[in-house]
């Protein structure tokens, strides 16, 4: 069985701790590949504000989030909040 399948099987069956814990690395992976996609948009030339379009935000809204990050490094602000959680163990279940 493969990551996903469990993950996908995790988020929708009938255990709350495992489907919330399914979830929120759903939405870890999802803003993971957000941030990707962001850097690669601004890559090739993109404007904050088409980002903004495809992603269904405001162009405020995606330059806040995303303007400080470094290039090369989309996931850093996600990789330091989720250090940060495992520091203070925020993860314990």
């Amino acid at each position: 069985m493969t990551n996903q399948v469990a993950l996908a099987e995790a988020a929708s069956g009938p255990d709350p701790a495992a489907g919330l814990q399914a979830a929120r690395a759903l939405r870890e992976l999802a803003e993971r590949l957000e941030a990707l996609q962001v850097q690669n948009a601004r890559d090739r030339g993109w404007s904050w504000q088409d980002i903004a379009i495809f992603l269904g935000i405001s162009k405020q809204a995606v330059h806040k989030k995303y303007a400080g990050a470094p290039a090369g490094r989309p996931a850093q602000s996600v990789g330091r909040r989720l250090a940060g959680r495992k520091q203070t163990g925020a993860d314990d279940v």
